[in-house]
């Protein structure tokens, strides 16, 4: 059983689940850490992947093509955003409180269109999603291949916007001003910039990238929209943020272990042949992450502004 269990490790579609399985946790991680490298806990993350999930899936039905649905699933996350944004920063109410309500009012209105657009249906109707990607040449390599093979354009995406966002947060002076507006916002309204707009967009910026890993499950990684489906992904991307240090490339780091982990659960179950209880398993990925949530976050490097209000002028 102990080698059936290394073997795991050596096979490709083990490797291209955990690609799969990251990826929507990716697009959470990289929305939480723009929203509080900003300064600002958006908790709002998993009613958001949610209403992601459900209006990509929607637009699609309805006929928008795929990338259209991903783009309405980002204007969605963006909308309740933009309404987190608003409560939290000009106003400064609780980060807490107020993602919470986020989360609950995004969930509601997700069922809610949903049961609105399908009243008598039993069973979700479902879509054509991204298809798999062949990569010319890596496609076509031994062990490489099956795992490129398996992942669709939505993926690259993900993945994509990792890159990006590290380029935009080291080396641009908008990712200077997010980061400063996080840690020092007295300092960026001394250099004239406003603090509001900065962290409002960057939470509206956040929110769109938190819908598209829901977006992800119903477009590419499934064909229809389901309750549930979501899983409590939202509240593992916000550990993983600490896990990440605020950081894009630790962030991809995080997300692919916990891929790892969870798609290696799923097949220990089939070598124990239901031996093990299946809930056993089934905690093994969280077990991990909160373990290794512990350790790093005692050394983990705060933005020193996070969830603290400000109102110009405020010294």
């Amino acid at each position: 059983m102990l080698w059936a269990a290394l073997d795991i490790l050596t096979q490709a579609n083990f490797w291209a689940a955990t690609v799969r399985i990251a990826t929507p946790l990716i697009f959470g991680v990289l929305g939480a850490l723009l929203c509080e490298r900003a300064g600002v806990l958006n908790l709002g993350i998993e009613g958001i992947f949610v209403v992601g999930a459900m209006s990509g899936w929607l637009a699609v039905y309805l006929g928008l093509p795929l990338w259209g649905g991903v783009a309405v699933a980002a204007l969605a996350g963006a909308v309740f955003g933009l309404l987190h944004g608003v409560l939290t920063v000009p106003l400064g109410l609780s980060q807490h409180v107020t993602g919470i309500g986020v989360t609950l009012l995004a969930t509601s209105v997700a069922y809610f269109g949903y049961r609105v657009a399908f009243p008598n249906v039993a069973t979700p109707p479902r879509i054509e999603p991204f298809p798999p990607l062949h990569v010319p040449v890596l496609g076509d390599l031994p062990f490489i291949g099956p795992i490129l093979g398996q992942q669709t354009a939505f993926t690259v995406l993900a993945f994509l916007c990792v890159g990006l966002l590290a380029f935009v947060l080291a080396r641009t002076p908008l990712g200077l001003a997010l980061r400063a507006v996080g840690d020092n916002p007295e300092a960026v309204e001394a250099q004239g910039l406003s603090v509001v707009a900065l962290r409002i967009g960057a939470v509206m910026a956040g929110s769109a990238l938190m819908a598209l890993g829901g977006a992800f499950l119903t477009l590419s990684a499934f064909n229809a929209f389901y309750f549930g489906m979501i899983n409590g992904r939202g509240w593992v991307c916000i550990a993983l943020t600490v896990f990440a240090s605020w950081r894009p490339g630790k962030a991809l780091l995080g997300a692919l272990l916990f891929g790892a982990l969870d798609a290696y659960q799923l097949r220990l179950q089939t070598i124990t042949g239901g031996a093990v209880p299946s809930q056993i398993f089934l905690m093994l990925p969280y077990i991990f992450s909160i373990a290794a949530l512990v350790l790093v976050a005692r050394r983990a490097d705060y933005p020193r502004a996070l969830m603290k209000p400000y109102f110009k002028g405020q010294r």
